[in-house]
């Protein structure tokens, strides 16, 4: 049995990356698929000591780190499908940037999705599509990494935003608009109103995110967060009952109904934005670092 201690120390938040969403690695990678894993690996090698540039989420976990501490501890794991030994310009980069990141998993090719329940991560952003598919499926906040880093991002503050059905919340109403058409939605959500939706696959992430946010003061808060969905009046009513249910708290919400999701992104200065949707995530990912999660209907 865990000591006193032990239990009352604060959960510590884990976000688990993979190397080709934390740098760009586009050109070996493309050498990989084109030439194979010898010559991938003579690559990594003969360029150890040349630098990699941000990737898609670069600036998440830089402003991640930046908030660790006693108060707050946050911890990014590295899992990567590198061996070591090619890993070695990644760590080198990693150094370059001031990156405090210790911990790391190299597979050599195999699946890193397995390795997120001993590490405990509360978050897992890869570029490997299957990945994420499986994590979720385990029941983890994933994501899917697309475009490049965000050159609107906020200078200084951690700014998140979630999509709402199927990432924040279930796809339960999602599953309403899919199967029989907007009319039959809007009745369900103004029939539901207010009733809490369930939960997705985002809230424990959100949750973590918003207990981070409650050790510090409100005013010139390090953390910003959002809702950008594309539900309208009357059906914002669900969500906001949602919230008060979990008693978290949302700092801006865009209720968009159906507008183009990426320049509203774009304002609020995201470091990423999650969606479940291919649509909306193509949208974001013109302005800011975009994960897309391959949960919900829409991705069956």
């Amino acid at each position: 049995m865990a000591d006193s201690e032990d239990v009352n120390a604060k959960k510590k938040l884990v976000v688990a990356i993979s190397s080709r969403a934390l740098f760009d690695l586009d050109k070996s990678h493309k050498i990989f698929k084109e030439k194979g894993v010898q010559a991938y690996a003579k690559h990594q090698q003969e360029n150890e000591s040349v630098i990699l540039n941000p990737g898609v989420g670069f600036t998440l976990v830089k402003k991640l780190l930046a908030l660790n501490s006693s108060k707050t501890p946050i911890d990014v794991i590295l899992l990567s499908r590198n061996s070591a030994d090619t890993g070695l310009r990644i760590f080198n980069s990693i150094e370059h940037y001031g990156l405090t990141i210790e911990r790391a998993a190299f597979t050599r090719g195999e699946p890193t999705h397995s390795l997120l329940d001993a590490f405990e991560a509360d978050l897992f952003l890869s570029s490997h599509y299957e990945d994420v598919q499986k994590a979720i499926k385990s029941g983890f906040a994933a994501a899917s990494i697309i475009g490049t880093s965000s050159k609107n991002a906020h200078k200084t503050q951690l700014r998140i935003a979630f999509d709402g059905d199927a990432v924040l919340f279930s796809d339960e109403a999602e599953k309403v608009y899919q199967e029989s058409g907007i009319e039959a939605f809007s009745e369900n959500e103004e029939k539901f109103a207010n009733i809490e939706l369930k939960s997705g696959p985002f809230k424990p992430f959100l949750k973590s995110l918003h207990d981070i946010q409650s050790s510090f003061p409100e005013k010139n808060n390090p953390i910003r967060t959002a809702l950008v969905t594309a539900r309208g009046a009357p059906s914002h009513k669900r969500v906001i009952h949602t919230m008060r249910a979990w008693d978290i708290r949302i700092d801006e919400s865009f209720f968009l109904g159906g507008l183009d999701k990426g320049k509203f992104l774009k304002e609020f200065g995201a470091d990423i934005f999650f969606d479940d949707q291919h649509k909306h995530c193509e949208s974001a990912a013109q302005y800011v670092s975009t994960g897309h999660v391959p949960n919900g209907i829409t991705n069956e």
